[in-house]
Order: structure tokens, then C-alpha cells, then sequence
């Protein structure tokens, strides 16, 4: 007898297949939960455990790569861990998990690599304020500026209990100008520690740089108040004063710092620079004779000096103190690249040497290069007749010859020509230079060195006016940097 079945037979197997898939379903369901628990309990071993089977039944699941990223990263394997966000995240690209836990590794580490994924996050969700915050923070380690303020603005909220990132935000809006709203920043930070001196030191200079003279005195009023005010609160104090067009409390404040730090040569420099601007030069003479007591090999103090005695017409003893200043710290006169790479050298001559002459042995033609052969090998005083000066004086000609418009090497020409006692071709060079660069002072002074050594001193003083007034504006562009470097190392050490 055939039996008969109710449903056809491919109806049961269609039937038979959902059921499985059912319980697969519920099987992959109670996973998940358990995996969960494990997560949720620190467990992250069993959640391994768990997860390795899971995996394999599930390997295009986003979900459990995800929590594979998790257990990975709480038993501090975080490479494997990014790998694992990663895997998820070419299954799933806008997965949210996996995109969050792959950012917290990179961000922890300050790597780069997590900006695209922020701005990825951002895109599917645009006023998500921890991503912005993040974002903001990786992009001023990365020195964009630009775009971290933006990210900052829009992170507000969860920096206003966070000195540090606010301090971060504050350097930022400096290296964009915007000193108006660094100022607010940071006084935002100072109300959050009132008591802190640094903060305070950091906040008046802001202010002055945002041309807020009277905020700043403000600002540093319970600093000031006492027998017993720091040298710092009264440098600032007596820019503001002098700001304000109120000279005498500046005098005084500056008087007052010399005494209390009077080997500070910042402070003779600031007060140098202050009798200059109200002709009061033989004040300043005596003040930085002063500070050259104290610190008889301080540069800078001979270069102030210097510029008041021009001022006086003091035209020898002018001299005499910017050759002392020369001798002191003949570096000065190297041009930026090559500050820049003894920088990098750490001030060592002979490795900022080597390395350029390494360079040129792949480019023996290159007028930069060989411009800064010339230049370190003048700085390490190399005698004329020496194989040495020989090497010197063929590089700077070298590279005059391949670009007759880089000056600096004309300028190292031209003292050199000096030293080996050709003043008119010294001269010759020094002038091209200073047609080329107008503001060259180390051009300008072997002018006036070689001027005097061939007898014809009839523009020196004028030379030596023009010097004087060069130094007088590069000491108002250091007192403007010392104020961005006070900047810099508040944000930096907070």
C-alpha cells in the first residue's frame, strides 16, 4: 500500500532546513550572549574561547571580529586587536564598534592613522563631540593647527575641565594668530587653577600678544602684590606698562627684576631696548655695562650695547662691542639652514659638517650645499693658507658661481675674502650681498670691517646706523618670540 504524505516531499526538506537554521540562529544567539558576558566579566580568555568556534561557523560576522578586537586589546595584545577591528571593518566598513575600538588603540598611541577613521565616524555622525575632541588633539601632534581648531570649537563642552587639552587648543589658536581667542582659552584654563603662577605667567602673555596691555596688568595683579614678586610677573608687567605708554612703573619693574635676578641677560636686553626707544641711551649704556659685569660673555648684551653707543655716535666703542659680540657668538651669523642643521646636531659642528659633506658626495654640485660647507667650515676658524680654507674659499665660490642670487654664500665669500686680506673684493662681495638681502647683519658688519681695513671709513657711521637699527628690530622680533616661546613651554609642560 503507497503511503501518502501530506506535503510534498520538497515542501519537508524546505521545512526541515528553517528548523536547523532556527536552532543555528538560536545556537549563534546564545554565543553572542555568552561572548558578551565574558567581555562584560574581564574574562577575555573564555571570550577567545568562545570566539574561535563562533568564527569559523561565522567568518563574514563583523560582530564577532569586533568582539575578538575586544578580548585581543583587554589582554593588551593591541596589534591583533587592530587587526581583528580591521577584519570587521572590511566586512562592515561603518561598523561603529569596530571603527570606535580600532580609534581608542590608535588614539592611546597618538598614531596619525586614526584621523581618517574620526573623520570617517564623523561622517555618519557629524556632532559626535568625543570624535571631535580626538580629532582635535591628534591633529595639533600632527602641528595642523588649521583643522584642530575647528575640532576644538566643536569639542568645547569636554575640554572646559581639561587644562592640558585647553592648553593645547590655546597653542594652536597662537601658531594661527587668533591671540583674541588663545587669550580667552587660557583664561578659561586659569579659572580652573586660579592659584597656579605658570598659568597666570601664560595668560598675561597672551593678552599682550592680543594687545591687551591692561588685562595683562590685570591679570597679574595678586602676583605682584607683596614684598615678594617673581622676576617673571614683573618682565611682563613692565611690557604692559610700556604698552600702555606708562614708562616709569616699567622702569621701575624692570630695576626691580635686574636686582632680583642680575644675571637674567633678557632683562638688560628688555631695558636696553626701553632707553633706546626714549633716547635715554647713556642710562641703558650703564645698565648693560651692568649685565656685561655679570655675564661678561653674553652676547647679546655686547650687541644692545653696541646699538646705544650708535645712538650716541659713539661710532668706535659701537664697533668694538659688535665685534665682541662676534667673537663671542660667531653662530649668529650662520644662516637659517645652517642653524637649522646644527640644530638637529644638537650644536655639534663637526657632525653638522660631516653631514652636509655627505650630501655633497651624491650632489657635488649643489650651491646650497656647497654654500654650507663654506659656511660651517668659516664657523670652525679655519686659518687662510690651510687645506681647509682652501676647501672653504672654493665652496663659497662654487656656489656663487652655480647662483649668483644665494647671498648667504656671497656673504661667507666675502668673509673670507677678508680674512685672507682681500678687502676690496671683500667688499664687492659683502655689497652684493646686502643689494640681494637688505637685511643681512652679518654682510653689513664684514662691510664695515672691510670698509675700514682698505682706509675708506667715510660711510661707516652710516653703515654702522643701519646695523644699529637692524639689531634694533631683530630685539623686537626676539622679545615677540620670547613671548611665543613662554607660550610654547607652558602649553607643552602642562
Amino acid at each position: 500500500m503507497r503511503v501518502i504524505h501530506p506535503f510534498p516531499r520538497t515542501y519537508i526538506i524546505l521545512i526541515c532546513i528553517l528548523l536547523l537554521g532556527r536552532a543555528f540562529a538560536q545556537t549563534a544567539v546564545d554565543q553572542i550572549g555568552l561572548i558578551t558576558s565574558a567581555l562584560q566579566n574581564h574574562d577575555f580568555a573564555k571570550a577567545l574561547v568562545l570566539l574561535r568556534p563562533a568564527l569559523q561557523r561565522s567568518p563574514r560576522n563583523a560582530q564577532l571580529w569586533t568582539m575578538q578586537g575586544v578580548a585581543r586589546a583587554g589582554e593588551s595584545h593591541k596589534k591583533e586587536a587592530v587587526d581583528s577591528f580591521r577584519r570587521a571593518l572590511t566586512i562592515s566598513p561603518d561598523y561603529l564598534p569596530a571603527l570606535e575600538g580600532v580609534i581608542q588603540i590608535e588614539y592611546e598611541s597618538g598614531s596619525k592613522e586614526a584621523i581618517p577613521l574620526l573623520q570617517h565616524v564623523l561622517r555618519l555622525r557629524p556632532a559626535d563631540r568625543t570624535s571631535h575632541g580626538m580629532l582635535a588633539v591628534l591633529e595639533y601632534q600632527q602641528e595642523n593647527c588649521a583643522a584642530a581648531v575647528v575640532h576644538f570649537e566643536k569639542a568645547r563642552a569636554l575640554f572646559d575641565t581639561q587644562p592640558s587639552a585647553l592648553h593645547a587648543y590655546a597653542a594652536c589658536l597662537v601658531k594661527l594668530r587668533q591671540f583674541d581667542k588663545a587669550a580667552e582659552v587660557s583664561r578659561r584654563t586659569l579659572a580652573l587653577t586660579p592659584q597656579d603662577g605658570r598659568e597666570r605667567h601664560l595668560l598675561a602673555a597672551l593678552q599682550l600678544m592680543a594687545h591687551q596691555p591692561q588685562d595683562a596688568l590685570s591679570t597679574l595683579q595678586p602676583m605682584l602684590q607683596g614684598n615678594n614678586p617673581d622676576v617673571e610677573s614683573l618682565e611682563l608687567a613692565a611690557t604692559a606698562h610700556e604698552d600702555l605708554n606708562d614708562t616709569p612703573p616699567a622702569v621701575a619693574a624692570l630695576r626691580q627684576a635686574i636686582l632680583l635676578d642680575p644675571q637674567n641677560v633678557n632683562l638688560y636686553v628688555d631695558f636696553a631696548n626701553l632707553s633706546s626707544a626714549h633716547e635715554s641711551f647713556q642710562v641703558g649704556i650703564d645698565v648693560v655695562s651692568d649685565g656685561i659685569a655679570q655675564s661678561p660673555k653674553a652676547a647679546p648684551l655686547f650687541l644692545a650695547r653696541g646699538v646705544l653707543y650708535v645712538q650716541l655716535a659713539e661710532y668706535d666703542k659701537a664697533e668694538a662691542d659688535f665685534e665682541a659680540a662676534h667673537g663671542l657668538d660667531p653662530h649668529q651669523s650662520l644662516s637659517s639652514a645652517a642653524q637649522g642643521l646644527l640644530a638637529e646636531q644638537e650644536n655639534n659642528l663637526d657632525g653638522a659638517l660631516s653631514t652636509v659633506q655627505t650630501r655633497l658626495a651624491q650632489k657635488p654640485k649643489d650651491a646650497v650645499l656647497l654654500y654650507l660647507q663654506a659656511d660651517f667650515l668659516s664657523q670652525k676658524g679655519v686659518e687662510p693658507g690651510t687645506p681647509e680654507f682652501q676647501l672653504a674659499m672654493r665652496s663659497a665660490r662654487q656656489a656663487v658661481s652655480l647662483r649668483p642670487s644665494l647671498s648667504g654664500a656671497r656673504t661667507v665669500l666675502g668673509k673670507l675674502d677678508l680674512q685672507a686680506g682681500r678687502y676690496q673684493d671683500a667688499v664687492e662681495q659683502c655689497r652684493k650681498a646686502l643689494a640681494q638681502d637688505p637685511k643681512d647683519q652679518t654682510a653689513l658688519y664684514h662691510l664695515i670691517q672691510a670698509l675700514r681695513k682698505t682706509g675708506d671709513s667715510a660711510e661707516i657711521p652710516d653703515l654702522l646706523k643701519r646695523l644699529a637699527q637692524l639689531r634694533k628690530q631683530t630685539a623686537h622680533e626676539e622679545s615677540q618670540r620670547y613671548q611665543y616661546k613662554l607660550v610654547e613651554e607652558d602649553t607643552q609642560s602642562k
